[in-house]
């Protein structure tokens, strides 16, 4: 199992993403399942900073995440959201949501879920997220809390929402700070973990150091051998939650 934490902006799902492609893993981006419920309770017209109406409802939509590098689709009742919850609106509130003690402590039961299945079906995974290492998977074998400047992240983060006129990179990175407060509680460095700068660092180059890495603690990659049991490659079938 591969834990890759990181603030907003630093490029971890992108990179956890890709990492988990070429070593033919499964993938989990547990921040989808946050930003898939934020999604749905305000498409329900809830109040997100409510924590009462928050946490009474938290149960209550089925979400489902494909496992696949290649597929990183998210629905919520049966419909297609990979894009919605992408949103500055979604991104503005998602912290809210995710502190409230009964959604972590039912989407983390759930993202352990998903990864004990995967590594229990000799699959392996990687799982990105901002507590993996600290809280979600303590166990896993490379952990890895990918970072970059503040101005880097809020660029990127903006090109993200190019479709967004009103993203630029100074309200980015206004908004940014903001999320940055509001999830210090669960964005601290997991013991044992490499600290990735990737500033300055391509994504290519982000995705060759963590496979690189993962080769080192055993994990098999292609084209360059392997360094313990081989992994089979990831399936389509989603991982609900609900």
């Amino acid at each position: 199992m591969i834990a890759v934490d990181g603030p907003s902006g630093a490029g971890k799902s992108s990179a956890a993403r890709g990492a988990a492609t070429e070593l033919g893993l499964r993938y989990l981006d547990t921040g989808a399942m946050y930003r898939a419920l934020t999604w749905w309770l305000i498409s329900q017209n809830l109040n997100v900073d409510d924590p009462a109406v928050v946490a009474a409802h938290a149960r209550q939509p089925l979400i489902e995440l494909s496992t696949d590098p290649a597929r990183p689709a998210v629905t919520v009742d049966g419909a297609d959201i990979t894009a919605q919850i992408r949103t500055r609106t979604v991104s503005n509130a998602v912290s809210a949501v995710a502190a409230v003690p009964e959604v972590r402590a039912h989407l983390v039961a759930r993202q352990q879920a998903i990864l004990a299945g995967a590594c229990a079906a000799g699959e392996g995974i990687v799982a990105e997220g901002r507590d993996i290492g600290t809280v979600v998977a303590p166990q896993a074998t490379v952990k890895v809390f990918l970072t970059a400047s503040e101005e880097a992240r809020a660029v990127r983060r903006s090109a993200d929402l190019a479709a967004d006129p009103g993203a630029t990179p100074a309200v980015t990175r206004d908004e940014q700070r903001r999320r940055d407060r509001a999830d210090a509680a669960q964005s601290a460095v997991a013991s044992g973990a490499i600290e990735v700068d990737s500033t300055v660092l391509s994504l290519d180059e982000v995705i060759a150091l963590i496979v690189r890495v993962a080769g080192e603690r055993g994990f098999a990659v292609p084209g360059h051998g392997t360094a313990g049991p081989p992994v089979a490659p990831p399936r389509a079938d989603p991982a609900r939650t609900g």
